[in-house]
């Protein structure tokens, strides 16, 4: 079992009160929910749409073979977009005030391959928790073995090669999660140093809506469409390339990217600062005045805001982020960010080159 963790309440606890305090006053003065607006709820309309129209298209079998590639590709980053902006947003409690709501969006989840109720304890639980500590984190282990982003990480000689590498396996971590991911981080003891304890209803859940994914997206095109079993493959294979890739790309430049930290506790399990100034060490922004990015990335190019208000919905961070970066200014804290996701990529790739020249040398 992991090491149960302690953080600081000194100076750190201070910054979150006074910027936790402002951002409040920001949507009491402005007369505004945290929750979502009609800009939102707009987007949750045309990414559904679209996510849904594209998926008939294909099961439809009234377009051309040559389409469905590319149709294919085109779910699998749709796929990620509605797991980005509404699924992630509804699973936080932050997409509505409603709980009744949240669960339904949260829902959805399901159906682009993941368990929602599995990735509340890896992502909203542990890894909001305990971000970027080794051992703890899980969310930041792609690969373990083969990808080394931490001092602390298993040294492996191939890792000299890992920022070639690296790309090509993120693009595997949608296949992964509908897989592998799911039924090994629920049926592990502990996720980090959460106790999983599921009730009847999770075992349920966790087998019924992966056999609903199977059928929906195996056997039903298996059925209806008029393709071969490889080409069938091709297409599912592509889709979930499309999908691991755009979502391994995002995780990844939020929080492995130079500037951010890898904290340790010491023996006693003890983080020598408070959460609030631990989040602002180890996260990351990018892109942050791109337009495409905040429509289509959900937030999660500002993680800076969302790991501190991750109950804010994400169509108010780039409001909030004034806030939350003059604060960081006044308390002496950093705000990691890159320019853009090119910027924000290279950084990636230079991490990954980094450790694997230490895993090299050793």
């Amino acid at each position: 079992m992991s090491q149960k963790l302690k953080f600081s309440s000194a100076c750190g606890s201070r910054f979150y009160a006074t910027v936790r305090s402002r951002v409040e006053q920001y949507f009491t003065q402005n007369q505004l929910s945290q929750y979502a607006n009609t800009q939102m709820w707009i987007k949750t309309i045309f990414f559904l749409t679209g996510f849904a129209g594209i998926y008939f298209m294909i099961i439809s079998g009234l377009c051309p073979r040559w389409m469905l590639l590319p149709l294919s590709a085109a779910l699998g980053i749709l796929s990620a977009f509605v797991g980005f902006n509404i699924c992630h947003d509804a699973i936080h409690g932050a997409l509505s005030g409603n709980k009744k709501v949240n669960k339904i969006f949260g829902f959805v989840f399901n159906l682009v391959g993941a368990n929602p109720y599995v990735w509340s304890i890896t992502h909203n639980v542990v890894h909001h928790t305990y971000t970027n500590i080794p051992g703890h984190d899980e969310d930041i282990e792609v690969a373990p073995g083969l990808i080394r982003i931490a001092e602390e990480d298993e040294v492996n000689a191939i890792q000299r090669y890992q920022h070639w590498y690296a790309f090509p396996l993120y693009s595997l971590a949608s296949l992964s999660w509908v897989f592998r991911k799911d039924y090994k981080k629920f049926f592990q003891k502990n996720i980090g140093a959460h106790q999983n304890k599921h009730s009847k209803l999770e075992f349920f859940n966790l087998f019924f809506y992966k056999a609903l994914y199977y059928f929906l997206f195996i056997v039903l095109p298996l059925l209806v469409l008029d393709v071969s079993w490889w080409q069938f493959l091709m297409g599912f294979l592509l889709l979930h390339i499309a999908q691991g890739l755009t979502m391994g790309l995002v995780f990844q430049l939020a929080h492995v990217v130079e500037g951010t930290n890898f904290p340790v506790p010491n023996k006693t399990g003890q983080m020598e600062e408070a959460w609030a100034e631990h989040q602002m060490r180890t996260t990351a922004n990018f892109a942050t005045h791109n337009r495409l990015a905040a429509f289509f990335l959900g937030g999660l190019n500002r993680q800076i805001e969302h790991h501190l208000f991750p109950k804010v919905c994400h169509i108010h961070y780039g409001e909030i982020s004034v806030i939350v970066k003059k604060t960081a200014m006044e308390f002496n804290l950093p705000y990691i960010e890159n320019k853009s996701f090119l910027s924000a990529l290279r950084s990636h790739f230079l991490i990954l080159r980094k450790f694997g020249k230490e895993a090299a040398a050793n």
